[in-house]
Formats: C-alpha cells, structure tokens, sequence
C-alpha cells in the first residue's frame, strides 16, 4: 500500500526530526528527490508527513533546497495542507530573538531559482495572499493556547542567501515594509500555491537584523544556538494546530487551479 498523509510540516533550520514512532518513506518526482526522506505518523488522529527543508543534516544550502521536489513529494502523499516553519531575523526593534510571527505577505528578493512548476502553458496564479487564511488563523489559536505569543501578521522578505544582509540591505528592507528576512520562504509558497495546497509558515525571529539599531552582526551559530533552544515551544504549537485545522477546506487555496487548464496531470 503506498504512504498517505493529510497534513505536512516542512521543517526549517534546526528542526531535523519531529515525529516519534514513524514510518520513512523515500519518494521520487519528476523534479528529482526531496531534500530527504519523508516521515509520516498520526498525531491527534490524521495523517502528518514531515520532511526536514534542509535535509536531516543540513546538505541542502537555501538556494539549492529542491523546492519543486519537496511540493510535489508532500502532494503525491495525498497532502494538502502545509505549516511551513522558518528561522528569520527581525527587521524591526519590537522582534526580539524568540518571538513568533505569521505572516500574511512576503516580497520576494530571490534570484536564479526555479520557482514555477508551468513552463509551458499559459498556467498564471492568484498569489495576491500568499498564505492560508484558515492556516494562519490556526496557528494564531494554537500560539494562544499553548501560552506561545504570537505575531499575527507580518511581511517576509525573502532573499537569495546563503549570505546575511549588509546593514545598508536590512535597513532597505525594513524602509520597503518588511517585518522578517529569511531565505527558504519563496519560491516554497508559490509551489505551495501553484499545486493548489494550503500553505502556513510561522517563523521564529532568531535575532536582530544587522539594520535594527543595536543590532550586531548575524551569525549561523547565534541562529541555531536560538532555534534549537525554542524547539519545543515551536513543536507543541505545530501539534496543537495540526489537531485544530480543519479536515475539510473552506478556503480558496483549493480551488486556485479551478478552470486552469493544466499542461500536465498533478499527482
């Protein structure tokens, strides 16, 4: 019988592994295999598949992460909700390290990345919210009631990485409206998006953007050193909303490909 699952979370930096007692399922699509083999367990009675952003031991740099593998992976699974976590940095002084946002919007500052499974066809999405509403709602909830005070909204700005921001760049974020600054978050919500998935990221501020005042110089070890130490607050946020999203979907997200014509069939 092959694997199933209704529910995924894609993890981000420092956050490898997440189910206990599951099964491993190595999968291939025709965009190449996933940044590693898919878990899947039942947590509060559905189906959750987890696969590590990065790979479990952190091979796949940001701007060679196999985005397009990864989407399909989770949608060939039977997936169609997705909580996305992310490590950022703050671009503004009231996000300190250890704070959670969800965000509504991102601006996208990555280059050279294929960030469209259409490449022939005229296939053209909504992605004017790129986020679930009914997912960030639920995460919302589920920060509230786990005593995980979340921020509810904010802008991601994406960039290509693998380097930090120059403190002239953040500062330039921060001026065009960005709250957060990350380097996975795009193209994964627009693949999200073009596979008709419900697509949720809830990313953890690991410290203060070099253009924050004050703030100093970001370092990969202060990134890991926070994430790895606000883990357990992130998995019990992700299981409460895992067993608080809803089963059957209201939203638009599923219907983005309704009278698309696609150029291929989706798993």
């Amino acid at each position: 019988m092959s694997p199933t699952a209704e529910l995924a979370v894609i993890g981000g930096s420092g956050l490898y592994a997440l189910l206990d007692g599951a099964t491993e399922h190595v999968i291939d699509t025709p965009y190449g295999p996933p940044s590693d083999a898919v878990t899947i367990a039942e947590v509060a009675g559905r189906r959750l598949a987890f696969l590590p952003r990065h790979g479990r031991d952190h091979r796949h740099p940001p701007h060679q992460i196999p985005y397009r593998a990864n989407l399909w992976a989770l949608r060939s699974l039977g997936v169609r909700q997705v909580l996305a976590p992310c490590a950022v940095g703050g671009l503004r002084p009231e996000l300190g390290p250890g704070t959670f946002v969800v965000p509504d919007q991102l601006i996208d500052r990555t280059s050279g990345r294929a960030q469209t499974y259409y490449d022939r066809g005229a296939v053209h999405v909504s992605f004017a919210d790129p986020y679930c509403p009914v997912g960030r709602r639920t995460l919302l909830a589920a920060g509230a009631q786990r005593g995980v005070p979340t921020v509810d909204g904010g802008t991601v700005v994406v960039v290509e990485g693998p380097r930090f921001s120059t403190r002239a760049e953040s500062r330039w974020f921060t001026a065009i409206g960005g709250t957060v600054v990350n380097m996975t978050g795009h193209p994964e919500a627009v693949l999200a998006r073009e596979l008709a998935l419900c697509y949720s990221s809830i990313a953890l501020v690991t410290d203060h953007d070099v253009g924050v005042p004050g703030g100093g110089s970001v370092t990969q070890e202060e990134v890991f050193r926070v994430f790895g130490e606000n883990t357990a607050r992130l998995r019990e946020l992700l299981f409460t909303a895992v067993a608080q999203l809803p089963a059957d979907r209201d939203c638009a997200c599923g219907a983005t490909l309704d009278d698309i014509r696609l150029p291929f069939a989706l798993p």
